[in-house]
């Protein structure tokens, strides 16, 4: 469907190239680290915001990239069966993205130093790997988007880094539980980009857009977001047995039914069908994390 440029406000523009649905990849990370610092009465509310400010920054630095190398590359047409991109829509010129991109990865990069300053320099080097990554998730020589890595990038820097920065920031210190706690995260954020690849198979492999479901085929990709969803609620019975011995740490399975839901929906939908998939997907993974942050803090 076709966009008209002429109804849309430059605002609202922006915001459609922000992608507001896959925002709660950058949310869940940080609540679930900041859930886990307050456990440990860690705690530090001015650090937990600026780290929120700048995971959202960091993904909508992401998602411009995404929408600039995507459209100059070839790989976005106004034929997508995906939402909008303004790009390919005319809603934005490449070089107003441009610009764009360099203000929002500045910014965050100038937030970032404050929790560089009340930790240490490792938390530096994880602000800087975390920009040049989602640069690197469509730009430069080897693009991972376009490579079948974007599973592994989402699920190491919105898993891991995400959440264990997060803590770490506080804490200033990792513990086992923040790790055994970034997997679920990772995974179920992960699952939100198995979707978005599923759904546009076809289309990214006639454009030369290798991305890991293209590479596995239909059947392995669900299989691959069966077995994310499936890990997502065994790893709760690794946090209960070990680290934390209270049945509130379960309080996700009331997701079960959605999650259920899901998997159904993925081996049933096909093309623009699987656009209401993508936004269930993204919705499990930001209500399965507050759940386990209520769990985590009961």
């Amino acid at each position: 469907m076709e966009t008209r440029v002429e109804n849309i406000s430059k605002i609202e523009r922006w915001i459609i190239a922000s992608r507001p649905k896959t925002l709660p990849a950058a949310f869940v990370p940080v609540v679930i680290g900041s859930s886990i610092a307050v456990y440990d009465s860690k705690f530090n509310l001015l650090a937990s915001v600026i780290a929120l400010i700048c995971a959202v920054l960091i993904q909508v630095g992401t998602n411009f990239v995404n929408d600039l190398y995507d459209y100059i590359s070839g790989k976005d047409t106004k034929e997508r069966v995906g939402p909008v991109r303004v790009l390919a829509s005319g809603l934005i010129t490449p070089s107003e993205m441009k610009m764009g991109i360099i203000i929002i990865f500045s910014l965050t990069f100038i937030l970032g130093l404050y929790l560089v300053y009340i930790s240490t320099w490792i938390t530096l080097l994880i602000g800087i790997l975390s920009i040049l990554a989602g640069i690197a998730y469509t730009a430069g020589p080897y693009p991972l988007a376009y490579n079948g890595l974007g599973d592994i990038f989402v699920f190491l820097f919105f898993g891991f880094v995400g959440t264990i920065g997060t803590y770490y920031v506080q804490a200033v210190s990792v513990n086992p539980l923040v790790v055994w706690a970034s997997i679920p995260v990772g995974a179920l954020i992960t699952n939100i980009l198995v979707v978005n690849n599923y759904r546009d198979i076809d289309e990214d492999y006639e454009s030369g857009k290798i991305t890991l479901a293209v590479k596995l085929g239909k059947k392995y990709t669900r299989l691959q977001y069966l077995a994310f969803t499936v890990i997502s609620y065994l790893i709760l019975f690794v946090v209960f047995f070990t680290y934390k011995k209270s049945l509130f740490v379960f309080l996700p399975f009331l997701t079960l039914p959605i999650a259920v839901k899901l998997i159904r929906m993925i081996y049933k939908y096909k093309g623009e069908e699987l656009n209401k998939t993508l936004e269930l997907t993204a919705k499990l993974s930001a209500i399965y994390g507050v759940l386990f942050a209520v769990g985590i803090l009961i």
